[in-house]
C-alpha cells in the first residue's frame, strides 16, 4: 500500500485541495510540506501527536518535512477553536517556548543536512514592514470571504479582534515565503485550519502562477468530543516534567471503549493488517488493544523502558492495590494550615482536579476516596501524621489516583 492510500486508511485525512496531484507527489516522495506549531507553551501537548506522527510517516515515504516553529504567528495568535483571545506573550517567552518545541520534536523527525527542516517564522515575519505587506498580498484577500472563515465566523458574537484576524494573512504568507525559498509545495493541518491554509494555497497561485498544495488531518476527538490532549481539564504534555511518563500512560490506558482503535490506527506505527484484526475485539480485549496503545504511544514519547515501567506500575496497582508504582505527589508543610490540609485541597494539590469547586463536587458525587475510604465530606482533613510516612492513596473516580506525602 503506498502512503496517500495508508493515510486514508487510517482516517488521517480530512479535506484536501487536488486529490490527484496530491497523491502524485506524497507516493513519489515530492512533497516538501510544512507543519506549523505556535510556541504557546514551554511543551508540546498530545493534542500535537497527530501533526508528528503523521511527519514521520511522511518522512518514512521519502518526503521532506518542514517543522515551522511560529515564533511570529504566536506573537499574534491563532483564533481557530476559540472563544475568547490568546494570552499575549513576551518575545523571550516566545522565544524560550520554540526551544522546547525543537527538543521535543526531534524524538519523531529525522532533522539534518538534506533531511527534515526546522524553521522559525519570526525571521521573516518579525523584519517584514507592515505597508509593504499590505501592498505584496493584502489585494489577494477578499474581507468578505474571510468573515465567511469559521475560524473566524464563530468569534463574531463575542468579538473579533483586529490582531487576530491578520492571522489568516501571516500565515498564508508563511506558505507562499517557504514556496519561494525553500520549495515548499503542500501545507499540512488540522481541519480547523482550512480557510487558512486555502489562504496561502491562493496567495501561491495568484501572485507566482504556480500550483500549491494544502491537506488537513482529522482532529482526533474523545467520546466526550474534547480535542485530543484534554483529560481533567489539564492538558497531557509530552515533557515528562509536566506529564509523568506513567500519568501519559495512564491518559492512554483511559481512553474510551469508542476511541481506542481508532487512536490506534491514527497515531501508532502498527501494521494495518494487525489494527484490522482488533476491529472485532469487545469486552476485556478492549482493555488489551488499550494496554497496546499506551505502550506504544509512551514508547514513542518516553522511551521503551519508561513505557515498560508505566505498564507495570499500572498493572501492579490495578491488580493488587499496590502504591509502589503509583505517581507520587510530595506536600511541604507550607501546604498545611494548623498540621492539616483538607481534601479539596489534596486533590488540587495532587491535580486530580483543576479547582477547588471541582474538587468539591467531586467529593459531594462520591468519586473521591482516601485509603479506599469514600470521603462525601468536602471539609475533611487530614492530619500531618497521617500524610508522613508512606502517606496516603488518593483517588478520584475509578483510574484516576496520586500516592500523596509529606516530604
Amino acid at each position: 500500500m503506498q502512503i496517500y492510500d495508508e493515510l486514508v486508511a487510517r482516517g488521517l485525512i480530512a479535506q484536501v485541495t487536488d486529490e490527484a496531484e496530491i497523491k502524485e507527489l506524497v507516493n513519489n516522495g515530492k512533497a516538501t510540506f510544512y507543519i506549523g506549531f505556535d510556541c504557546t507553551a514551554d511543551s508540546l501537548t498530545a493534542g500535537h501527536f497527530m501533526a508528528l506522527t503523521l511527519m514521520k510517516r511522511m518522512q518514512l515515504a521519502g518526503n521532506k518535512p518542514i517543522a515551522l516553529i511560529g515564533g511570529g504567528t504566536t506573537m499574534i495568535g491563532d483564533p481557530s477553536g476559540r472563544t475568547d483571545m490568546r494570552k499575549m506573550l513576551t518575545r523571550e517567552e516566545i522565544d524560550h517556548n520554540a526551544e522546547c518545541f525543537k527538543r521535543q520534536m526531534e524524538r519523531f523527525i529525522d532533522f539534518g543536512e538534506g533531511k527534515a527542516m526546522m524553521l522559525n517564522n519570526a525571521d521573516w515575519l518579525m523584519n517584514l514592514n507592515y505597508v509593504d505587506m499590505l501592498r505584496e498580498v493584502g489585494a489577494c484577500f477578499s474581507v468578505n470571504n474571510m468573515l465567511r472563515a469559521e475560524c473566524y465566523k464563530q468569534r463574531m458574537e463575542k468579538g473579533l479582534s483586529f490582531l487576530e484576524f491578520n492571522y489568516m494573512i501571516m500565515q498564508s504568507y508563511d506558505f507562499y515565503h517557504m514556496f519561494q525559498k525553500y520549495g515548499c509545495n503542500m501545507q499540512f493541518g488540522g481541519d480547523d485550519q482550512w480557510s487558512n491554509m486555502l489562504g496561502g494555497t491562493e496567495l501561491i497561485r495568484r501572485k507566482l502562477g504556480k500550483d500549491a498544495y494544502a491537506m488537513t488531518i482529522t482532529l482526533l476527538t474523545d467520546s466526550q468530543g474534547k480535542k485530543m490532549g484534554k483529560t481533567a481539564g489539564n492538558a497531557v504534555w509530552l515533557d515528562p516534567n509536566k506529564t509523568s511518563p506513567f500519568d501519559f500512560y495512564q491518559y492512554w490506558r483511559n481512553v474510551g471503549d469508542a476511541d481506542v482503535l481508532k487512536c490506534i490506527r491514527m497515531l501508532t506505527f502498527l501494521p494495518l493488517e494487525q489494527i484490522n484484526e482488533m476491529d472485532t475485539w469487545e469486552g476485556s480485549k478492549l482493555n488489551e488493544a488499550k494496554e497496546i496503545l499506551a505502550y506504544e504511544l509512551t514508547a514513542m514519547v518516553h522511551g521503551e523502558e519508561e513505557a515498560k515501567k508505566a505498564q507495570e506500575g499500572a498493572r501492579a496497582i490495578f491488580s493488587s492495590g499496590n502504591s509502589e508504582h503509583m505517581p507520587v505527589c510530595e506536600l511541604s508543610e507550607g501546604d498545611l494550615t494548623d498540621d492539616t490540609i483538607d481534601v479539596v485541597s489534596l486533590l488540587v494539590k495532587s491535580e486530580l482536579v483543576k479547582t477547588r469547586n471541582e474538587g468539591r463536587r467531586a467529593v459531594e458525587q462520591g468519586g473521591v476516596s482516601i485509603d479506599g475510604e469514600k470521603i462525601t465530606d468536602f471539609k475533611y482533613s487530614l492530619s500531618k501524621d497521617a500524610l508522613s510516612g508512606d502517606g496516603i492513596v488518593l483517588k478520584r473516580g475509578k483510574k484516576n489516583f496520586k500516592k500523596v506525602c509529606l516530604k
